[in-house]
């Protein structure tokens, strides 16, 4: 089906400069990978480029209507989105005002930007200076999620799902950033305890690896402020296992005793039973 067409589907045949860009994301799509490869048909590929296009010069684009026509549910048309919005290497521009307006969170603006600067400070200091850089902190992705931690600290609303869909990232990506701010910036974020010294941080992909909290609370790690005690299910079962370990002990041990008793009552009832007959071999031999 030609763009045009899609383009009128979706309410926007007018807008030829749409048009031209989309066709234009769709031709380069086609050179740099197989859409295929990703589960991504010819049309649902046409409608991708055709919001990234409308995005990219801010014309109202109904995604809703986009994903009922591409067949694909939302979870998998946000995946296909993002993926081919990083193929073709295009950023969406993120505004911590802007999204403080759209979420209703305008006053923890302040504190997001605090957030950015120390993190960014924060993680440099944690990168050998060979590697500072290369380090790209313009990616959408930093302010959504420092966004999104901000107001989750001072108990705002903000939807993950939609942030991650302005800011074209992925799920694991938006983990991964989340991790390392929380990390880095517990004064801002307040989730750690604990500051960790910077310079202990390898970088976003080792992150995992150094977190305490990730261990379970049975595995010997601490609990973060997000984390549950263990529930009181679960600590009854733990004493009923720790009484029965007892119970079970105290029985292994007193059939133990029983047996030795046993035993040693039986070998003094034979040498009772014996001990007339040697008495009597004995007399025999004197009168002889």
């Amino acid at each position: 089906m030609d763009i045009t067409e899609i383009a009128k589907k979706l309410g926007l045949a007018d807008n030829k400069l749409v048009i031209r860009k989309a066709a234009e994301f769709r031709r380069l799509s086609d050179v740099k990978f197989d859409s295929s490869a990703i589960g991504v048909g010819e049309i649902c590929k046409a409608i991708i480029c055709i919001e990234i296009a409308a995005n990219k010069y801010e014309v109202i684009f109904d995604r809703q209507d986009a994903i009922k026509f591409s067949g694909l549910s939302e979870k998998a048309y946000n995946r296909s989105f993002n993926c081919l919005q990083n193929v073709l290497d295009v950023k969406n521009n993120l505004d911590v005002r802007e999204l403080a307006i759209q979420f209703g969170c305008v006053r923890i603006i302040p504190f997001v930007q605090k957030g950015l600067r120390l993190y960014k400070d924060r993680f440099f200091a944690s990168l050998p200076a060979s590697r500072r850089g290369s380090t790209d902190f313009t990616r959408p992705v930093f302010i959504a999620v420092a966004f999104y931690l901000c107001a989750k600290k001072h108990k705002l609303k903000a939807d993950k799902v939609k942030l991650i869909e302005l800011c074209g990232t992925s799920e694991s990506e938006f983990s991964s950033v989340s991790n390392s701010m929380k990390d880095l910036c517990h004064d801002v974020f307040g989730v750690l305890k604990e500051k960790k010294d910077p310079k202990d941080v390898k970088g976003n992909r080792e992150l995992l690896d150094v977190f305490p909290e990730k261990r379970g609370y049975e595995d010997g790690g601490y609990m973060s402020d997000e984390e549950k005690e263990p529930s009181s299910y679960k600590k009854r079962k733990q004493m009923e296992k720790h009484a029965y370990e007892d119970w079970k002990s105290t029985v292994v041990t007193s059939i133990s005793k029983e047996k030795d008793k046993d035993v040693t009552s039986k070998r003094a009832k034979q040498a009772r039973l014996s001990f007339p007959t040697i008495a009597r071999d004995t007399q025999d031999l004197k009168v002889t």
